[in-house]
């Protein structure tokens, strides 16, 4: 897998630890989202935890934490919670995990406005493929996606870089901003 210069190689890792560990759950999974938390300040805060862990090793300094949040409210699709979700200064990113149904470009133009019927049509489509996408983005604006393609299921096939899904990467950004604007005095800009 290549990486871009700008790439946070710390949150590219914690990004494919999270999709390595949702391929070897399988497909059809609920969404998903992570904290990322700095592993030494886990570390620090929590030492017995981290030692249960693994985290106590000099070779986990630099890294991200995952820690899995609890599962989205039933009916509620990711984009619809993530606006209200503020994380603690504690938090330095998060992650979300979704699988979704994705058309061809040649599709533009012909998906029903209505969402029901545009998830027939995305259904019933010859070219639409089930993607599983893991984006994760850190306080510091790094980002980063990997993309599995479940007619491609195996790890050398795994897409990554920065801005896979532009869509999920604002979102999940908005989940820390929000945090940052109330710690300087809920500044209006």
């Amino acid at each position: 897998m290549d990486y871009e210069l700008d790439v946070d190689p710390a949150l590219a890792a914690a990004v494919l630890e999270l999709e390595g560990h949702h391929a070897r759950a399988g497909w059809d999974q609920p969404a998903r989202l992570y904290a990322l938390v700095d592993t030494a300040q886990l570390v620090e805060q929590e030492p017995t935890l981290a030692a249960q862990l693994g985290l106590d090793q000099p070779i986990e300094r630099g890294s991200l934490t995952p820690i899995e949040q609890e599962e989205l409210p039933d009916g509620q699709q990711l984009e619809e919670v993530l606006p209200g979700i503020v994380w603690p200064e504690v938090v330095t990113g998060c992650a979300a995990v979704v699988e979704r149904l994705v058309l061809p470009p040649a599709a533009d133009g012909q998906v029903p406005e209505d969402p029901a019927a545009a998830l027939e049509f995305a259904r019933e489509h010859p070219d639409a493929e089930e993607v599983r996408i893991v984006a994760g983005v850190t306080r510091h604006g790094a980002a980063y996606c990997a993309l599995r393609m479940r007619s491609h299921d195996e790890d050398a096939a795994v897409m990554g870089g920065p801005d896979l899904v532009p869509g999920l990467i604002e979102l999940l950004r908005g989940t820390l901003e929000d945090a940052e604007d109330e710690s300087m005095g809920g500044n209006d800009e």
